[in-house]
């Protein structure tokens, strides 16, 4: 598997794989308009040529925001999210950020799970977040840098 930066090539893979994974999916349009966005990085997952998987981040000064996190039903269970994740804090350590959050359903077990395995901690909760089905939204954060630390 290989993890690199998506780009225009990949976006007609990542729309077909938010639509068959996600109740409320980024379109092409969106997922393109993101690349070319100075506060966002996407990562895709490659095995051979096919996308098994994506990740994209929007970021301020100090933190970024998982604004969507996707891989294949197929290739579940196989590392590809975590291969996302543990690139994806390469490149926003490198940019001295100090956090990064998600949003993930209390349903969704498998995900909190690695979400936490990952370091992420709960910090709150997002009344009424999702729709289809509507559901509250846990929201989870890893600190690359405490409080108070230097």
């Amino acid at each position: 598997m290989e993890i690199i930066d998506m780009t225009e090539a990949y976006v007609p893979q990542a729309a077909a794989l938010e639509a068959a994974c996600v109740s409320e999916p980024w379109s092409e349009n969106q997922i393109r308009a993101e690349l070319t966005n100075p506060w966002a990085l996407w990562l895709v997952a490659l095995a051979g040529d096919t996308l098994v998987g994506y990740l994209g981040v929007e970021y301020g000064p100090d933190g970024g925001n998982v604004v969507s996190v996707t891989t294949d039903p197929s290739f579940r269970r196989r590392g590809v999210a975590r291969a996302l994740f543990a690139e994806m804090d390469v490149r926003l350590r490198a940019l001295d950020l100090q956090y990064l959050t998600l949003e993930v359903r209390p349903s969704n077990e498998p995900a909190r799970a690695l979400y936490a395995s990952l370091g992420f901690r709960e910090v709150g909760r997002r009344p009424k977040f999702y729709r289809k089905p509507t559901e509250d939204a846990i929201l989870m954060t890893r600190y690359y840098k405490e409080e108070g630390s230097c």
